[in-house]
């Protein structure tokens, strides 16, 4: 048995807003310290415009974040802990690709590019790519091989190739300076590892698998001919992206001198390859096959996994792609989840708070604003979960950022109907609350509809730590249990268990979830009265997006 306090590793978390660094003991999953670091330049709303639906990251926000991060957590642990630090993994958001010299190095970090968002991170919610997209699908479906087949047989313009092909050609002077392309959770283990070279970087099955549509039955990613007809800016990008991808268990390099020296950590420990942050998060919240892990936040991944030979061949149809060892090495991770979930309340929360921003503006200090802005989104979690539930009752759809599965439609937009002069503020965010959960219903019958059983479900994330009326409307909606997992860090803590798997403390994954899990602290059971209306509420969801899917295509989405 491992003794306590022999070895720890670090899982980083780069989400939306922030990064995470989080150190945990490999034998016991205890955390003794954890830091987390705001993106300056995002939380000042720099290179964003949210009316086009452009997300952009400075790759200086993640530089900064994970070097204050990091040495956050050096500095409140003792110096013979930190001579036991023993790896380090990466997860990020994704697709997030980036635009890059031959050395890997990202153009906004060049003098030329430093302000220009078209050389940033394009973030994984930038909607800028939807007639790229377009075009993708209309190619392959046509194509000798449908290379959208393991991809839910359609393309997102939240992926890889959409955002590429949109920043080529609206920028011609970083179309004339990107050499190659890479994604957020492939470039920061390529920074820490000081790889000089892009082609040295080895890049991740997960980001491969589910947004660029790399699969071994293609030969990895698309053929040349195929990328050259969607267009000829694309001629030869195949030979400089990558051939080999590696799943999340492979070390990426050793931490190089320069950042060993930049955080404290010990030089030369092993940095996995890297993974996007909810297949982090499935594993940290203990998935195993069937179980669908739901990582909530401002949006939501749906993560499950399935043996190889049992499902290795079947194809589930408008989710976020299959890939081998994806999320867990010799296992299919399959992957769905909705644009928005906690966006949509933020953004009901900031159509409420409007008077407290203008009309209080002379009376109130920044401060106050904020203090009372903050507390609306509780207000309305209290109120609305003592309205009863009638069949009656206003009903919306979720897609406020267009619908990503099932069935990616990025041109849907959310809807309210049932409106009457009784329908207040926690009425109309019941409402969406119930929307959001009706888009969870509509994943889950999905994959069973395909042959997928889903035997349990886990929450992890923000919103299934703050939310218990979300979480018990959740439970109602799918008419099943819902385990809460205790850890707030499921991401981080995912990304330590395959830290510890690459530095050779653990054989597998499995034996890190068993050694290093935190658990469950809750279960919302559903309620039978209440699931018995929501089966009436939610087909009144259905046939209003079905209505709403008659009137609308991509073509009637404004081009950016």
């Amino acid at each position: 048995m491992m003794a306590v306090g022999e070895n720890y590793v670090i899982g980083l978390d780069f989400g939306t807003d922030s990064v995470r660094a989080l150190l945990v003991d490999a034998g016991t999953g205890e955390v003794p310290a954890s830091a987390v670091r705001l993106y300056r330049r995002w939380s000042e709303g720099r290179y964003c415009d949210s009316g086009r639906s452009q997300f952009r990251q400075h790759p200086l926000d993640y530089i900064e974040a994970m070097e204050g991060s990091l040495r956050e957590v050096i500095s409140a642990i003792p110096e013979g802990m930190v001579n036991r630090i023993r790896g380090l993994s990466v997860d990020t958001t994704g697709s997030t690709p980036v635009a890059v010299d031959r050395r890997g190095m990202p153009l906004a970090l060049l003098p030329d590019f430093s302000d220009n968002p078209n050389a940033m991170f394009v973030l994984w919610k930038d909607h800028t790519a939807i007639a790229e997209a377009e075009e993708i699908n209309a190619l392959a479906h046509g194509w000798e091989t449908d290379y959208t087949t393991y991809s839910g047989g359609s393309y997102s313009p939240e992926w890889f190739w959409a955002k590429m092909l949109h920043i080529l050609r609206t920028d011609d002077a970083v179309a004339k300076s990107a050499y190659s392309w890479v994604e957020h959770c492939d470039w920061i283990p390529a920074l820490l590892c000081d790889h000089a070279d892009v082609s040295a970087i080895r890049r991740s099955r997960c980001a491969a698998g589910h947004k660029a549509m790399w699969h071994t039955a293609f030969g990895g990613l698309p053929s040349d001919r195929f990328l050259s007809s969607l267009d000829i800016r694309l001629a030869g990008m195949r030979d400089r992206l990558y051939r080999s991808t590696y799943t999340a268990n492979i070390a990426a390099g050793i931490l190089s001198a320069e950042w060993a020296e930049r955080t404290g950590l010990p030089t030369g420990i092993p940095v996995g390859v890297g993974a996007l942050d909810a297949h982090m998060g499935a594993v940290g919240a203990s998935i195993k096959p069937y179980s669908l892990v739901k990582v909530i936040g401002t949006s939501t991944c749906d993560m499950l996994v399935t043996p190889v030979d049992g499902h290795g061949e079947r194809l589930v149809s408008g989710i976020c792609g299959q890939a081998d060892g994806s999320i867990i090495p010799g296992m299919l991770g399959l992957e769905a989840g909705q644009s928005a979930f906690g966006d949509l309340y933020q953004w009901f929360a900031r159509l409420l708070a409007y008077p407290i921003e203008t009309l209080l503006a002379g009376t109130l200090s920044r401060q106050e604003q904020r203090m009372l802005a903050e507390r609306i989104l509780p207000a309305l979690n209290e109120q609305a979960a003592a309205i009863p539930v009638m069949d009656s009752d206003e009903v919306a759809l979720d897609w406020v950022n267009g619908r990503r599965t099932p069935d990616v439609n990025p041109a849907l937009s959310a809807w309210l109907t049932g409106l009457r002069l009784g329908t207040d503020a926690p009425r109309v965010f019941k409402s969406l609350v119930e929307a959001t959960a009706f888009g969870s219903k509509a994943i889950v019958d999905r994959f069973e509809a395909e042959g997928i059983p889903v035997k349990e479900i886990i929450a992890t994330g923000g919103i299934s730590k703050k939310s218990p009326y979300v979480m018990q409307v959740l439970a109602d909606v799918l008419d099943r249990p819902i385990k809460a997992v205790k850890t707030e860090q499921a991401c981080a803590l995912g990304s330590a268990m395959y830290a510890a798997v690459v530095a050779g403390i653990h054989p597998d994954i499995g034996a890190a979830q068993t050694a290093m899990s935190s658990g469950f602290d809750e279960e919302y059971r559903p309620r039978p009265d209440r699931a018995a209306i929501y089966r009436q509420l939610y087909r009144r969801y259905l046939q209003l997006g079905g209505f709403q899917e008659t009137q609308i295509s991509y073509k009637q989405q404004p081009k950016s």
